[in-house]
């Protein structure tokens, strides 16, 4: 039986509504509970195809409503297998998130949802956290490719290993490295003090590996947490309203809430992120708005 030159276009656009429908992306509608993670979990997806499917960044935050494009897979003459393996991790002395996170080949934001952490969460030596590690094992008919896909190492089937590392750029915009004016106390001894503006504006100073880190105006903790791309930060509230923010820190001695009094030990300097150096932020802020870090007021 022939079909008629209709029939035939209706029978290919029938077919082709078929084969769309194979490939399409499917649609996630985020209800009240979800997490990028769950949501990623639940697809059998890694967090960065999730990511990269719906133009997030590790900082963005999801909403109840919201439509998530969840990725779909085109097999054709190939076979893919994503493993997922979980692991413990010990929190050793001088350890950060930020520090562990690098270390493992993970992102801080995937550390911290994995473990029920946010900005207020401080590690402690001991303590055991959990690490997630995605592995996609993709098999052709030429080649057999095994890739870690939070890690930046690829082994082929040669054996052949290759690292490749994307350095997170430096948003920061820099002013004039000086010697500290030795009349003028800091929260590190003798720093090279160098001006530096971006989201935020302040000084870094220059400190020694470790050196320890010292409150120059007493007042109260009032935020302990993690800030992308300066690690640990501490917030001391003076008595007269002004906010001395401590950034970059590897250890913390205080906690939130505790009154701190001048020369007490806040924590201990860490390596900077961007920069690979060792060194703390320091930054004021007065009526919501920050200040000279050198004219704020000392005891």
């Amino acid at each position: 039986m022939k079909l008629s030159f209709g029939k035939k276009l209706v029978t290919f656009v029938f077919l082709c509504s078929i084969c769309c429908i194979a490939f399409a992306d499917t649609k996630h509608t985020v209800e009240k509970g979800d997490t990028l993670y769950s949501i990623s979990k639940k697809y059998s997806i890694t967090l960065d195809q999730l990511r990269k499917a719906n133009n997030l960044t590790d900082t963005d935050v999801i909403k109840v409503g919201q439509k998530l494009t969840i990725p779909g897979k085109d097999d054709n003459s190939s076979t893919s297998k994503i493993k997922t393996e979980v692991t413990e991790y010990v929190v050793q002395k001088g350890d950060t998130l930020y520090g562990i996170a690098k270390k493992q080949g993970i992102k801080v934001a995937d550390l911290m949802e994995l473990n029920g952490l946010d900005n207020n969460s401080v590690i402690k030596v001991g303590q055991k956290l959990k690490i997630k590690t995605t592995s996609s094992s993709v098999k052709t008919t030429t080649t057999t490719t095994t890739t870690k896909t939070t890690t930046t190492t690829t082994t082929s089937s040669a054996g052949t290993t290759t690292t490749v590392t994307t350095p997170i750029p430096d948003t920061r915009t820099y002013g004039t490295s000086v010697n500290a004016d030795k009349s003028t106390i800091w929260p590190v001894k003798n720093p090279t003090v160098t001006t530096v503006k971006g989201k935020v504006n302040g000084v870094q100073l220059s400190a020694q590996k470790n050196e320890s880190v010292t409150c120059i105006r007493e007042g109260s903790v009032m935020y302990i947490g993690v800030y992308r791309g300066y690690g640990q930060i501490i917030f001391v509230q003076s008595k007269t309203g002004i906010i001395y923010a401590y950034a970059g820190l590897n250890t913390i001695s205080v906690k939130k809430g505790d009154y701190v009094l001048f020369g007490k030990e806040l924590g201990t300097a860490g390596v900077d992120s961007l920069t690979g150096k060792s060194q703390i932020t320091f930054m004021v802020f007065q009526n919501g708005q920050s200040i000279d870090p050198a004219k704020a007021p000392r005891n």
